[in-house]
């Protein structure tokens, strides 16, 4: 469902030295290209995809590799990716609109929306509230690892079976618990997101994908941009294949038909790197998506346990090399990882997906280096 935070931030310090090495200037070769051409790899990365958008110029599209490993078939420009955890950005902006509309409080407490349902060992709704969902400070306890079996196999879980699933975990910490140095604890969980989607669904009394389909997809113009359907498996536009290595020794296997149901509002979507850049560069942009006082209540971070990387309310702040800031997201399920952000103020935006489960450093290394380069274009 995402990159695990620990290896996408380690690749923070290693990327002002990769890109010190590469030429920068126009008349040089393009250096988008060129790292996206270093990461394929016929074992590990079969194919990678980007789109980087510069005021005043057309959005570039760019591939890599090939969308299929064993035909050889031609990446198709753009393709349809499943995303991951850049989902959860999509899932912030619905409950902020929901929030500017008077409808949700960031205050309100999970149990308000959802009375009796979460609940477990050191759980109560009663003392979790939505900001925290969205900024990971809840304590709720992560349910990846339990589901990704589902996931593989095709197996259908609905939101609330995904629920029970979590909930049988401890909870990590308290809710707004705070460390030694006074700082907010923090927990990466995809069960905030799960409840957060399901609060969505419980204030508007419609199902959620039609609410991030309006609220979102249609607003901004996105057509390449879905939520899958339940029992939904096969990605519907054109796309290459995704993969995945089990172990580190482990041969590539096709893993491009799953079930992402298990990830649902934390990180079911389906985009494509273009669809993604305009969303980011739409979302920085006060009144496109969110009035100022949301999206600044969603630019508000607390810090998280690796340097470099602050979260918001469904957005992560991520200081890459030479002072750049990239407002984004990140995302890993099995077959795809993708990485999308804008600069404050929208202006550059880009989308980097690599066609295999981001599962090591180097690899996150890579991707934080497209993107880099990208957002300098």
């Amino acid at each position: 469902m995402r990159f695990r935070l620990a290896v996408t931030t380690l690749a923070l310090a290693a990327a002002a030295t990769v890109n010190a090495a590469l030429p920068a200037t126009a008349a040089g070769p393009d250096t988008v290209q060129w790292a996206m051409d270093a990461m394929v790899h016929p074992d590990r990365v079969p194919g990678v995809l980007a789109t980087a958008m510069t005021p005043g110029e057309r959005p570039r599209t760019y591939t890599a590799g090939v969308a299929d490993r064993v035909t050889g078939t031609k990446m198709p420009r753009d393709g349809q990716v499943r995303i991951g955890s850049a989902t959860k950005t999509f899932t912030a902006v619905v409950v902020l609109q929901l929030v500017g509309e008077g409808r949700i409080s960031l205050d309100d407490s999970v149990e308000k929306h959802l009375p009796n349902l979460v609940r477990g060992k050191g759980i109560d709704g009663h003392r979790i509230t939505v900001r925290q969902l969205l900024q990971h400070t809840s304590g709720l306890p992560d349910y990846e690892d339990d589901v990704t079996d589902d996931i593989l196999q095709r197996r259908y879980l609905s939101p609330r079976n995904a629920l029970d699933i979590a909930l049988r975990h401890e909870a990590v910490f308290k809710p707004g618990e705070k460390d030694k140095q006074g700082k907010a604890k923090w927990g990466y969980s995809n069960t905030n997101y799960l409840v957060a989607g399901l609060i969505v669904e419980k204030v508007t009394g419609r199902p959620f994908a039609e609410e991030v389909d309006k609220r979102v997809i249609q607003r901004i113009g996105l057509r390449h941009t879905y939520f899958p359907n339940p029992g939904e498996t096969a990605i519907r536009g054109r796309h290459p294949q995704g993969y995945r290595q089990d172990q580190a020794d482990a041969p590539l296997r096709d893993v491009t038909r799953i079930d992402p149901s298990a990830s649902w509002s934390a990180g079911a979507m389906v985009s494509t790197d273009s669809d993604l850049a305009r969303f980011f560069s739409a979302l920085m942009k006060e009144d496109h998506l969110l009035h100022k006082p949301q999206l600044d209540q969603m630019r508000t971070t607390v810090d998280t346990p690796k340097s470099g990387v602050e979260y918001g309310l469904g957005i992560m702040r991520t200081q890459l090399s030479r002072g750049l800031v990239v407002w984004g997201h990140n995302g890993a399920i099995p077959g795809y990882g993708t990485w999308a952000g804008a600069t404050e103020k929208g202006d550059h935006a880009a989308s980097v997906t690599m066609t295999a489960e981001p599962r090591s450093y180097e690899a996150a290394t890579a991707m934080e280096d497209v993107l880099d380069k990208a957002l300098r274009r």
